[in-house]
This record gives C-alpha cells, sequence and structure tokens, in this order.
C-alpha cells in the first residue's frame, strides 16, 4: 500500500464553494479518480480515514462536504464515538440539511466533483469510481444513472430508498447505467427493507445493469462506520475486499 498525501481544498460549483477532502498516493503521479460520498454523519476524521485507505490502494479520492450550501464542516458537533442514545439529538440537527439536498441539486454538484477529479493533474484519464455510504449510497447510484460516461463503477454501502415508490427514485434509472454496481446492504435496516432490496434486483437485471453483493448478515445500518456503535468489523472486514476487487477490476 502507498503512503498518501491529503489536504483540505475547495471545489467550485454552479451553487458555490463545496470544501471537500482530496488525497492521493505521494508520489507526484496520475491515478485513477474517485468519489466517496458522505454518509449523513457528514465529512470528519473517520471519512478521512476512509479515503486515504483507498488512496493507499492507487487512487486519487475526493470526499465533498455535501452539505456546504449550509456552511463549511463541520455543521454540527460530532462526539468522537457516537452511540444511540445520541443519534436523536444529532438528527434534529442533521435532518434540515437532508431535506434541503434534493436530487436535482445533488447531481449538478455530481458534475462538478466529477468535472474537478477529470480536470486534476492527480488524476488519470478516463471515468472515475464513486462509492457512498448511508445517503452517500443513493447519491452513489444517482450519479452512475445521472453521469453515464463519467462513472465506471459505483459501489454503495448501507444506503437506503434505493428503490422506493417516489417519482424520483434512483432505481428508475437503470436503463442508462453504463457502469458496475456492487451493493453491500445490511440485513438489519428499516430503511432498506427486503422488499426493496429485491425490486432493485429484479429492475437492474432487467436493464441488463452489471451488478453484483448483497445482504451482510447480522450488519446494522452504517456497519463501516468505525466511529459509530453502528460498526461491525466483520462485515467492514467485506466492505473492504470487496470495493477495492471492484475498483481494481474496473478502474
Amino acid at each position: 500500500m502507498a503512503t498518501v498525501h491529503g489536504t483540505d481544498i475547495d471545489v467550485p460549483t454552479p451553487d458555490g464553494i463545496a470544501d471537500a477532502y482530496l488525497t492521493h498516493p505521494d508520489d507526484g503521479a496520475p491515478h485513477p479518480a474517485v468519489l466517496l460520498y458522505m454518509d449523513a454523519f457528514g465529512l470528519r476524521p473517520h471519512l478521512k480515514k476512509m479515503a486515504d485507505r483507498i488512496a493507499a490502494a492507487g487512487y486519487t479520492v475526493l470526499v465533498p462536504n455535501l452539505f456546504y450550501r449550509a456552511g463549511r464542516a463541520p455543521l454540527f458537533g460530532l462526539p468522537d464515538f457516537i452511540d444511540p442514545a445520541e443519534r436523536p439529538n444529532l438528527f434534529e440537527e442533521i435532518t434540515p440539511f437532508l431535506f434541503a439536498l434534493t436530487p436535482e441539486l445533488a447531481m449538478r454538484d455530481a458534475e462538478a466533483y466529477l468535472s474537478w477529479l477529470a480536470a486534476s493533474p492527480l488524476t488519470t484519464d478516463g471515468p472515475a469510481g464513486v462509492t457512498g455510504y448511508c445517503m452517500g449510497g443513493n447519491i452513489a447510484l444517482r450519479t452512475a444513472g445521472t453521469h453515464p460516461t463519467r462513472v465506471a463503477a459505483a459501489a454503495c454501502f448501507h444506503g437506503g430508498r434505493l428503490a422506493n415508490d417516489a417519482p424520483d427514485s434512483p432505481h428508475l434509472l437503470a436503463g442508462n447505467i453504463t457502469a458496475e454496481l456492487y451493493f453491500g446492504h445490511a440485513d438489519q435496516d428499516g430503511g432498506n427493507p427486503a422488499e426493496q432490496i429485491d425490486h432493485l434486483e429484479k429492475t437492474l437485471s432487467a436493464a441488463g445493469v452489471r451488478h453484483s453483493g448483497g445482504i451482510y448478515p447480522g450488519a446494522q445500518h452504517g456497519f463501516t462506520q468505525a466511529d459509530t456503535a453502528a460498526y461491525d468489523a466483520e462485515a467492514d472486514k467485506r466492505h473492504w475486499e470487496d470495493l477495492l476487487a471492484l475498483f481494481a477490476r474496473t478502474l
């Protein structure tokens, strides 16, 4: 694994400036681009560590603050370790930011993030990889369907509302997707019920989308996030193996 260099940067978007974290192998060479979408707890030290781990495998990784319209991260106070007792109060603060980030705004931002990566001397030519967690998993799937020529691979871990009844559900973009997809579903996740997982699978298969993954037994929503009580070491280990394998064969 390579040593990496990470730094806080600003990315221009049509609606302002998104603060972000950029990390890449510390060798001065260009590497395939990866866009990492945060979970609802936002851009924080744990996500930077996750990005560094991907970068150490040979990628240039961008982690934007998706809530930048409301201000620079951190927008709310997070404890070093998030336990269940703290979640209700935290989500009182977070929920307005979640609702403000509409699919239209998220995809306008996605274009800006992917364009910034494509123009960077730290990235190689060609489409990017995308990975997302929690709300970021939904946005990763939507990005693959909205910007098909820009995305070669997209992964979604403990995502929610991937195949819901709304007219803008991300699964409805399946016919546009050219990327290879990977899904790591938590089987203890009320926000991603079995019927939605089944509907997603059938929709992707009918559209001829290359996809793999499945349900991680015993895992809770948020199982990759080591700074929360939902963390599951075994499921997270599988997540890293499957994510890096996806990028290795597509990027």
